[in-house]
């Protein structure tokens, strides 16, 4: 060792420029210390000097990270895209069928199968490659759920759960990566395990579905259309739903919500987009994106390029144009997530089908103004556009457990926490008079599985966008990368219930059992624990219990860092009354009245202040209170409508804040509606 170590540092004296600094003036011809010189004097020299060649090491390293995530220039060379083999003979049965061959379907299939158990995946979308949205879709940049603690290596992202996830991750580019790649993986991710049958290209598959106890239905298996036209009855115990838009849940009886329709906006829903590829992009053009103003790249991403918001589409009610995010492939292409569709129905076929040719039709206009608006776009071409579009929201199924916005505020961990999440709640155009906006941005939240677990059907679990969250939280927890992970959990919960001849829905009720898969998830490379960091500023306001009922009735947003609530800011009669109509949205049995009648003569009501006497009546017309021009302060109170504690927290009753608003509002929804957010 001692010989080893100083050839170490004789090499890194000789070649590091200033590491005499460290060492001193090292012989070219070697070291030695005097055959006389005491043992202790050895062994301090060994460690001292080994200690300092791994200081160095891990410095180097490190530099060598954080260079290479400075770089803008791509190395990787474009992989052909691996062929992928699927059978054609299937067993009668199986321990566990995954439907859907997207990265959740893909995670969920792997984990059961090194868990020991006979799985067959099955795709149901007609597709020649493994990867669903990230491959079929174009969707090349990743949304990830960084870990609040970050990397001790400069350059080097600490993302949230790991698992199956991440030893996809290492195998592509980075953030965004090259689609081959990324199908690359998934295929070879699959071919390890000999106990996965895949099963593409069916025609259908719908759920084999019989009476069960309690009132309960249950799966049993998949009735599947081959390819060829054979219908084949296959029976499992176990079945994951890992389609995006939970087909089988909702064929099996889940019960469910669509798009926003649980805050009151039924035919709200995010946009949907088609992915375009444009060519020619050198290594010069790359390097040119990153001098635009307000945008920026690494060696593979680029975002920004906020201009092209200024489009003008052929039919502006139904496409428009957000700022670009650009994925760099390993050729000379780089594909663009940025085209909002409108009015698209993603449940119809037919509605898809149109989506898809309006977005075909007008990425060409879209390359064209991108050329006229950026000379660094001058000589780009469309090259294709994808075959699958990106949806972002359809179902989500109503389970054992909802996530909500007062998880995500609170950052709440749960004792059943599979997965955790930290991704912005990235809320998406809606239609063309909207931009979007993101409403909170967690440091870290648990996903429970019961949120896995859907109601009145055992025998199944959903895992991805589809699952039991809330359309608000949704927006953060739909991510890809979240997904994965609850789908890891999934393939492990489908043994553990085998083991215990039970149901997911009874293992979702046992603390001991969910103790254990959550040990089995990490001893299988998962980490289930929340971070240490510091309470956020807007928990410990006062006003705090009314944000998250604003928050989880869209009254207000707080931008990526969270600062945009003005919790202290003055309110005013105008915003009140924008508040109570979306209150009524949301719970219309209980507020159909007009909460404008409070301002009628009032000259410019944005600039009135909203005095406490003001905002009783505002509520009491939007109650539709035959009393609304008369009630009190103290008739609210004596019909428990409003609290005392929250009266006294108000610092000046003529000049409402906006938090002390929140709150007041906050009681009447609970008090009089019977609604609590928290």
């Amino acid at each position: 060792m001692l010989a080893a170590s100083w050839f170490t540092v004789a090499i890194v004296s000789r070649f590091v420029p200033f590491s005499w600094v460290l060492f001193g003036n090292v012989p070219r011809k070697g070291l030695q210390l005097p055959d006389d010189a005491p043992a202790a004097s050895r062994k301090k020299t060994i460690v001292g000097i080994t200690s300092v060649v791994l200081v160095l090491g891990v410095i180097a390293a490190a530099g060598y990270t954080w260079l290479r995530s400075n770089d803008t220039v791509n190395t990787n060379n474009r992989q052909e895209l691996a062929e992928v083999h699927y059978i054609e003979e299937l067993q009668d049965s199986y321990d566990v069928i995954v439907a859907g061959t997207d990265p959740e379907g893909i995670a969920a299939a792997v984990s059961a199968a090194r868990n020991g158990l006979n799985v067959l995946l099955v795709d149901g979308k007609n597709r020649e490659i493994l990867g669903g949205l990230m491959t079929v879709g174009g969707l090349n940049t990743l949304d990830l759920n960084y870990s609040p603690k970050k990397s001790s290596v400069p350059g080097k992202h600490n993302f949230l759960n790991k698992g199956i996830f991440q030893e996809w991750y290492d195998k592509v580019e980075g953030t965004s990566f090259d689609v081959n790649t990324a199908a690359n993986a998934f295929n070879s991710m699959v071919a390890a395990e000999d106990n996965i049958d895949l099963l593409m290209k069916t025609q259908s598959m719908e759920p084999i579905v019989e009476a069960g106890t309690d009132g309960n239905r249950v799966v049993k298996g998949l009735r599947i259309v081959k390819a060829d036209g054979t219908s084949l009855d296959i029976s499992a115990p176990a079945v994951i739903d890992a389609t995006q838009d939970g087909d089988l849940a909702a064929a099996a009886g889940v019960p469910f919500t669509q798009g926003r329709s649980d805050i009151g906006d039924p035919e709200a829903q995010m946009a949907v987009t088609l992915v375009f590829a444009l060519k020619g992009v050198t290594q010069e053009v790359w390097d040119s994106f990153g001098k635009i103003p307000n945008t920026g790249i690494d060696a593979m991403s680029a975002w920004g390029f906020h201009d092209a918001a200024n489009y003008v589409s052929s039919d502006p009610e139904r496409v428009k144009l957000r700022g670009l995010n650009v994925g760099r492939q390993n050729d000379d292409t780089i594909l663009i997530n940025a085209m909002h569709l409108f009015g698209i129905d993603p449940l119809d076929p037919a509605s898809l089908q149109s989506a898809m040719e309006l977005g075909r039709s007008e990425a060409p206009r879209i390359v064209q103004y991108l050329k006229d608006t950026y000379s660094e776009f001058k000589n780009l071409e469309l090259a294709y556009t994808f075959d699958e579009l990106y949806v972002r929201e359809t179902r989500h199924i109503q389970g054992e457990y909802r996530l909500t916005m007062a998880d995500l505020m609170a950052n709440r961990d749960h004792w059943d926490a599979v997965a955790y999440g930290s991704y912005d709640v990235d809320i998406q155009a809606t239609s063309n008079t909207d931009t979007g906006f993101v409403l909170y941005s967690p440091l870290q939240y648990g996903v429970p599985f019961r949120t896995l677990v859907p109601q009145k059907v055992d025998g199944l679990l959903v895992v991805g966008r589809a699952a039991s969250f809330d359309s608000l939280p949704h927006g953060s927890a739909r991510v890809i990368p979240l997904g994965m992970a609850t789908a890891e959990a999934a393939g492990v919960a489908a043994k553990m219930a085998a083991e215990n001849n039970i149901t997911f829905r009874e293992l979702s009720k046992s603390t001991e059992l969910i103790a254990q898969l959550r040990d089995r998830l990490t001893k299988q490379g998962m980490e289930l624990n929340m971070n240490a960091f510091e309470t956020p500023y807007y928990v410990k306001h006062k006003a705090y219990k009314g944000l998250v009922a604003a928050v989880s009735m869209l009254l207000t947003s707080g931008n990526h860092d969270n600062m945009a609530y003005d919790l202290d800011g003055k309110s005013n009669m105008q915003r009140i009354v924008y508040s109570m109509n979306r209150v009524k949205k949301q719970h219309a049995d209980y507020f159909h009245g007009d909460p404008s009648a409070a301002i009628a003569g009032v000259d410019q009501p944005a600039e009135q202040k909203l005095t406490l006497d003001q905002a009783i009546k505002t509520i009491a017309h939007a109650m539709d209170n035959e009393k609304a021009e008369s009630l009190t302060l103290d008739e609210f109170l004596n019909s428990g409508w409003l609290k005392q504690e929250t009266i006294n927290g108000i610092t000046d009753q003529t000049a409402l804040t906006n938090g002390e608003f929140f709150m007041v509002l906050r009681d009447v929804i609970e008090y009089y509606a019977g609604v609590v957010y928290e």
